[in-house]
Formats: structure tokens, C-alpha cells, sequence
């Protein structure tokens, strides 16, 4: 089957450090599914585990951790899903990704497609959806109901994947949301999505709250640069508030800033489940349908700005030159098999 993968890791603009590549086509066994891909979308994880290293594959390694298509094949103990199922899921870490045409993935890790959606679009959804979940009603425990209406959240790079996604349902639970963004088209992009405010996180971001009328903020959702951001997220947030980030920090992060506040400070990983197998790995099917019930009823909307078409190294290496730059806004989906 055709797939796009790597031997070497090398910087994107080398033609060889994603390739056109035949590799054999799996079967599903077990709790698996075997899904014909139809569309993926490229997230920063990809280009991070993509980025230069002195290490070679001996056989092509495979990308890709958003994906949209149909179950060809279950395995003996998977009794959710069938062939013919459209599916969505962001996949596994630790397993081959779904920059291929046909993909093994765990059926507890897999949501229904929303019927609303072609698959480039609904392809945008998996990995930002989990991700934005998890971090604000699991990692920071606001109710989704709304019992926390009118608190506050500042989310730091609002106009990003998970930022798009975010923005969404923070305003679903009845949070008054201050999106960060410094350029007008993502300006006017938090806006759409329902940002109350937008401050630049270019500057001061406490002073930017300030602003536009906050002293401090209830929680803050990072997802963007933790170790330039952590003195002003560490003076915005409350006492008692919650501060979540999604960005590795390179630096010591100094803890004792929070503690006059009894603030706290966790991390959202939507990998976590799957690469530890934990108890309630399921819960990440269950949260994909009800993402999937949320975009079917109008509640939420795609972030897909660009489908490329078709899948192929070349694309690929495109998208990832421009996800490195940092300056796209939402999701770029690729689409179809050459």
C-alpha cells in the first residue's frame, strides 16, 4: 500500500525527509481497526517527532496523527465499530500514524465521523478536539454544563489548531473567553470562533488583560511558548485559578511564583491514554461522538482553512514547511491518494 514516511530525519526543505514509500498492508486483530484513510491533517507533533536527529530507520517510519476514513476490517474483540463505519481519531504515538492508505488504530481511541462532514473536514477535528477536551473539562475540571458560567480564561494562541477548537468550547461551558493573537487575519479568526476579547501576546500579557478589564483571569490554557509566557500567566491568574499548558518547557519552571495563590499548574497530553493503556483509554472514543454530536447539531465548526490534495510526500513536506513557520491559521487537511 502506499504511504508516506522517513529513514532519515532531516530538515523539510530536503526532499528526503518525508518519501513516497510502499509498505505492506496490515490486518486488524485483537481491539484494532483497519481503516482506508481518506484524508489527514499535519499537527505540530508531526513536524516535532520529524525534526533533525543523527538516528536512520531501517525500515520507513510513518507519520500522522489525525485521521478521517472507512473500517474495512475489526478485529476479534472489537464489538463498536464495523466495516463500512466512517470513522475520526487522532491515533497512537507509540504505533505507525495514519500517513498511510490503510491504518491500524485501537477501536477505544475511535470516534464516528459527524455525518455532516466530508472526510477532509472532519479529518481537521481529532487530535486539536481531544486535546482542547481534555484540557479544559478534564486538566482544569470546568463543567461543560455551564455551573462555571461567566468565569474567565485567557487562551494563548487562540487562532492554532487547539486554540480554534478551544475557543469553541470554552464559550460552550459559558466562559467569558480572552483569546491571544498579533496579526488582524487572526484577530478576526478568534473573533469568528466567539472570543469575548483578543490581547496580543507579543506584548505584556498581564498589562493586555488589564486592558480590556481583567485584573486576573480564572484559568489559562498555554499553547504556545510556556517559558515566555509563564512570568505573565504566572501575575494573571487568580488565586485559587488554574493555569494548563499543552507546550513542553525548556527551561525550569519556577513553581514558587504559584504558591501565594495556591494556584495550580497541569498538563494536558492527548497521547497519554493510549501510550500508557490507561483504564478509561474508551473515554477518548466517547468524547470523539460527542464532538462528532456537537458539530452535527451547529455547536461547533470546522477549523479546516485549506484541503490539499492528494496525499503525497511532496504535499506533505509543503505543510510541514509551512507548520514549522508558525504562521498558519487553523487546520491544513490533505486529501486522496495519488
Amino acid at each position: 500500500m502506499k504511504a508516506v514516511g522517513l529513514t532519515q530525519y532531516l530538515p523539510i526543505d530536503n526532499e528526503n525527509s518525508l518519501l513516497d514509500v510502499e509498505i505492506p498492508k496490515p490486518t486488524a486483530k485483537g481491539k484494532d481497526l483497519l481503516v482506508e484513510v481518506k484524508a489527514i491533517s499535519v499537527n505540530p507533533v508531526d513536524t516535532k517527532v520529524r525534526s533533525p536527529q543523527d538516528k536512520v530507520e531501517s525500515q520507513p517510519r510513518i507519520l500522522g496523527w489525525d485521521a478521517a476514513g472507512i473500517v474495512v476490517e475489526v478485529g476479534a474483540q472489537v464489538t463498536e465499530f464495523q466495516p463500512g463505519d466512517e470513522v475520526y481519531y487522532a491515533g497512537d504515538i507509540t504505533r505507525p500514524g495514519s500517513n498511510s492508505e490503510f491504518h491500524l488504530v485501537d477501536a477505544r481511541i475511535v470516534g464516528r465521523k459527524p455525518q455532516n462532514l466530508d472526510f477532509a473536514h472532519a479529518a481537521a477535528f481529532p487530535l486539536t478536539g481531544i486535546t482542547a477536551w481534555e484540557a479544559l473539562f478534564e486538566r482544569l475540571n470546568i463543567d461543560k454544563k455551564g455551573a462555571d458560567a461567566g468565569k474567565s480564561i485567557l487562551i494563548i494562541n487562540g487562532a492554532g489548531g487547539v486554540g480554534s477548537i478551544a475557543i469553541q468550547l470554552a464559550k460552550l461551558a459559558k466562559l467569558k473567553v480572552i483569546a491571544t493573537a498579533s496579526r488582524p487575519e487572526t484577530i478576526a479568526w478568534c473573533q469568528k470562533l466567539g472570543a469575548d476579547e483578543v490581547v496580543n501576546h507579543r506584548n505584556n500579557l498581564a498589562e493586555e488583560i488589564d486592558k480590556v478589564g481583567y485584573q486576573n483571569v480564572d484559568y489559562i490554557l498555554c499553547l504556545n511558548d510556556t517559558d515566555g509566557h509563564w512570568e505573565a500567566m504566572t501575575k494573571a491568574i487568580k488565586p485559587q485559578g488554574t493555569i494548563c499548558s499543552i507546550v513542553e518547557n525548556e527551561q525550569p519552571l519556577d513553581m514558587n511564583t504559584l504558591k501565594s495563590k495556591s494556584a495550580s499548574f497541569v498538563w494536558e497530553f492527548m497521547f497519554t491514554r493510549s501510550m500508557y493503556q490507561t483504564e478509561d483509554m474508551a473515554e477518548q472514543s466517547n468524547l470523539l461522538n460527542q464532538l462528532s454530536k456537537l458539530i452535527e447539531d451547529g455547536v461547533i465548526v470546522t477549523t479546516c482553512n485549506e484541503v490539499v490534495k492528494p496525499i503525497n510526500a511532496k504535499n506533505l513536506r509543503d505543510v510541514h514547511q509551512r507548520l514549522e513557520k508558525g504562521r498558519t491559521i487553523g487546520k491544513i487537511i490533505l486529501a486522496e491518494w495519488s
